[in-house]
C-alpha cells in the first residue's frame, strides 16, 4: 500500500511539472488519467503491477 501511494504521489509530480514546464495540456492528462483507470481493470493490471513492484525493489537495492 505505501509503495502504490508513493507511485501515485510521485507520478502525480512528474504530471504537474508537465503540465507546468512542458506544455502538456489538460486533455492529455486527462485522457492519461482514464486510460490509467480502465487499464487497472482488465487482465493485464496484475502483470504491470507486478513489474512496477518488480523495477521498485531493483531501485531499492541500488546501493550508492
Amino acid at each position: 500500500m505505501i509503495l502504490s501511494m508513493s507511485g501515485v504521489v510521485l507520478l502525480g509530480i512528474v504530471v504537474f511539472l508537465f503540465f507546468r514546464k512542458d506544455g502538456l495540456k489538460l486533455s492529455h492528462a486527462v485522457v492519461c488519467a482514464l486510460f490509467g483507470f480502465y487499464l487497472a481493470g482488465t487482465a493485464i493490471a496484475p502483470s504491470i503491477k507486478a513489474g512496477g513492484a518488480s523495477l521498485a525493489s531493483l531501485l531499492g537495492g541500488i546501493k550508492f
